[in-house]
C-alpha cells in the first residue's frame, strides 16, 4: 500500500511538472492534476493540501537534483574560470529539461512565504557553489558577485525560454563571455 502511495505521489509530481512547463503556475490546478493522473480530485487532496504544497514538494525534489548536476559540471573544471563557465553553461543546458521549466515557472509565480523561502534557500545553495571560485578569481565581494552572476544566468534562461531570435548556443556563449569578463574584474 505504501509503495502504491509513493507511486501515486510521484505520478502527481510528474503531472505537476508537465502542467507547469506547459502553462506556468496558472495551469497547475487540482482538477488538472486529477485529470492527468486519472485520480479523483478528492484523492489529490489526500496527497497535497494546496497548490503551494505541490510547489514546495517539487522544489524539495527537483532543485537538489538540478543543483547536483551544476555541481558535477563545476567539479570537472580545473580552474576557477572553468568553474564559472561550467556554472553558467550547465544551468543553461538544463533549460529544455521539464524539471527546469517547472522550477522557472515556480520562481516566476506568486507563492506563499513557505514556498518562496524554499526557493530562496535552493538558489542560495546554487550561489554558494560559485562563491569560492569567485574568491579565487580575486573578487573582493564574492557573494555579491555570485548573485550578480546568477542574474546574468537568469536573464539568459529567460531569453532561451522566450525562444529569442538568437539560438540557445549563442545566448549561452554570450552569457559565458559576459560572466568571465565580469568576474575577472
Amino acid at each position: 500500500m505504501a509503495e502504491h502511495r509513493t507511486m501515486q505521489r510521484a505520478s502527481l509530481l510528474d503531472a505537476a511538472r508537465s502542467l507547469l512547463s506547459e502553462g506556468g503556475t496558472e495551469a497547475l490546478t487540482f482538477p488538472a492534476l486529477a485529470e492527468r493522473t486519472g485520480l479523483a480530485r478528492s484523492s489529490v487532496y489526500e496527497y497535497f493540501r494546496s497548490r503551494a504544497a505541490v510547489v514546495e514538494e517539487l522544489c524539495a525534489v527537483d532543485f537538489p537534483v538540478w543543483a547536483a548536476e551544476v555541481e558535477v559540471a563545476m567539479q570537472q573544471a580545473d580552474t576557477a574560470e572553468g568553474k564559472v563557465e561550467a556554472y553558467v553553461r550547465q544551468q543553461l543546458q538544463l533549460v529544455g529539461d521539464r524539471r527546469h521549466r517547472a522550477v522557472v515557472a515556480i520562481s516566476a509565480s506568486e507563492l506563499d512565504a513557505g514556498a518562496r523561502e524554499k526557493i530562496r534557500a535552493a538558489h542560495g545553495g546554487l550561489i554558494a557553489m560559485i562563491v569560492e571560485a569567485l574568491g579565487e578569481l580575486g573578487q573582493d565581494e564574492p557573494r555579491l558577485a555570485a548573485m550578480l552572476l546568477q542574474g546574468v544566468v537568469d536573464a539568459a534562461v529567460r531569453r532561451i525560454e522566450l525562444g529569442a531570435a538568437e539560438g540557445p548556443a549563442v545566448i549561452a556563449d554570450a552569457a559565458v563571455a559576459m560572466a568571465l569578463r565580469g568576474v575577472r574584474g
